[in-house]
């Protein structure tokens, strides 16, 4: 699909990644659709994309509720006039070894319900019902060609500590390959890029000793930026023959 042709949702696009995707469609003259729960974000992309050929809409999106994702895909379809992509892209982290053992007590603690559905219902449940809604509202107005891009990470091989984002992250890119199969009698493609250490918010608010191992372990010798996930994200957008896979864009590092 050609960029300036995208009327394209983008949830996460507040901030980080979201916000490079967004500013990047908008110079090639797509109409775009963000939505976070950072309303203050929100208004920063919008603004920043001003004067660029395309258009950035904005509105509050909570991902992982159910009512606010179906409101929020009738609401971009609206605005732009159609609907045909989406960036899946909205995730959160909330680390924690499953159990650990206190070096000075011995206490034993456990990773949290709390901490596994915040994750589950952002990167998982939010991605899917996203899905979902956006690909029902295509195939109910005779929308063909579409394509969803999903943002897994390459965590999704396994990494200690995230049990949560993990497992979210690794389905997505399963889930990836299902849809593809799903979709295709509507002509709708699913693709996913699986990002490694990437610049962003998210990443900043890391334990720093746990950064930087990380991007010392980097093949390539430095950490990634949003730019580097954006030509991923692209090709998918662009390439008509790629569907149901998921391109690590990591450079080079194994976790």
């Amino acid at each position: 699909m050609k960029l300036e042709d995208l009327r394209i949702i983008i949830s996460g696009g507040a901030q980080g990644m979201g916000r490079h995707f967004a500013l990047s469609l908008a110079s090639a003259g797509a109409q775009v659709a963000i939505g976070d729960v950072n309303e203050a974000g929100l208004t920063e992309t919008v603004e920043a994309a001003a004067g660029k050929r395309g258009k950035v809409h904005a509105r509050k999106l909570d991902v992982a509720d159910e009512a606010d994702v179906g409101a929020f895909v009738e609401w971009a379809h609206g605005q732009m006039g159609g609907l045909n992509a989406l960036i899946n892209n909205a995730g959160i982290l909330r680390d924690g070894l499953l159990v650990k053992k206190d070096r000075e007590t011995g206490a034993v603690k456990t990773l949290t319900k709390a901490q596994w559905d915040a994750v589950i219902g952002v990167n998982l449940t939010g991605a899917t019902l996203l899905a979902r809604d956006t690909v029902a509202k295509m195939v109910s107005t005779n929308q063909r060609p579409g394509v969803v891009v999903n943002i897994s990470s390459i965590a999704r091989h396994g990494n200690r500590g995230q049990s949560n984002y993990t497992a979210a992250k690794a389905a997505l890119a399963a889930n990836t390959t299902t849809w593809a199969k799903e979709f295709a009698p509507f002509g709708i493609r699913v693709a996913a890029v699986a990002p490694g250490m990437i610049e962003t918010p998210m990443t900043q608010g890391m334990n720093q000793k746990a950064r930087d191992a990380l991007v010392a372990a980097i093949p390539v010798g430095r950490i990634g930026l949003p730019e580097d996930i954006w030509v991923a994200v692209r090709f998918c957008l662009e390439c008509d023959y790629f569907n149901g896979r998921t391109i690590d864009v990591d450079g080079g590092l194994s976790m």
